[in-house]
């Protein structure tokens, strides 16, 4: 299933042209536990910073 990921965070290791995420799987955890309520509670432990 082919998959569009896209990502705004510019200074990431796996960020490419038009906000698309070049990683090859992505990992978000929630800040509260395993029940985020929203985008804000959660974060991408995928991002890497560039060199």
């Amino acid at each position: 299933m082919a998959q569009e990921i896209l990502c705004e965070v510019s200074s990431c290791k796996f960020w490419g042209p038009g906000n698309k995420c070049k990683a090859n799987s992505i990992y978000v955890v929630s800040q509260k536990g395993k029940k985020a309520t929203s985008s804000e509670e959660t974060d991408c432990k995928t991002f890497v910073p560039r060199d």
